[in-house]
């Protein structure tokens, strides 16, 4: 596979040869002891591939670039939250009201980009947002409950203007500028949701 690997729809492996998988969890375990180490502005592809034991060309064959890199690391946390959402207890997961599930979404969703926040914001700088595979799935998610929810509305528009305060610039722009805590922003988001939900 070449060029950056976009992080794939729960339950829609890739499959791989054996040397390339091995090769990819070295490539992917060495840019993670690196970011723990150094952050992510200290990633570099030479050092990534000189620390797993591969080819510079590997690298970038596989990954393409540093934000290849970085998608690459966050999709299993990522996978880990799909699960969660589409299968896990409620009121995440099924079994609890969409208004509920809506809440719960962003809650949680807080707390994903909370998790790999560098990361996140990594991307964005780099101008490759996190508007591809996982928002997708995001996107698809959150507008089913709103349309659950409210079936007279644009939901595929709702389900957008509810994702988009939900980015890691402004998240760390409202806790380090405006000195908001998590717990207001989970509660600013869910009285948008709230007033988005009302008929």
């Amino acid at each position: 596979m070449r060029g950056r690997p976009s992080l794939p729809v729960l339950g829609q492996p890739q499959p791989e040869r054996a040397d390339a998988a091995r090769n990819r969890q070295k490539i992917i375990d060495a840019t993670a002891r690196i970011i723990a180490e150094r952050g992510a502005a200290g990633l570099s592809l030479d050092e990534v591939a000189k620390m797993a034991g591969v080819g510079v060309g590997t690298v970038y064959r596989r990954f393409g670039d540093r934000s290849g890199l970085v998608f690459a690391l966050m999709d299993e946390r990522e996978r880990r939250f799909q699960t969660e959402f589409f299968s896990g207890p409620p009121p995440l997961g099924p079994g609890a009201p969409a208004e509920e599930r809506i809440a719960a979404f962003l809650d949680a969703l807080v707390d994903r980009v909370l998790a790999q926040q560098e990361l996140f914001l990594l991307l964005e700088k780099g101008g490759k947002p996190w508007y591809g595979g996982p928002y997708r799935v995001h996107h698809i998610h959150l507008a089913t409950l709103v349309g659950q929810a409210r079936p007279d509305a644009d939901a595929a528009y709702l389900a957008d203007a509810l994702l988009a305060p939900v980015n890691a610039g402004l998240i760390a722009y409202q806790r380090e500028e405006r000195g908001m805590s998590v717990g207001q922003i989970k509660a600013g988001l869910a009285a948008l949701a709230e007033a988005a939900l009302r008929a």
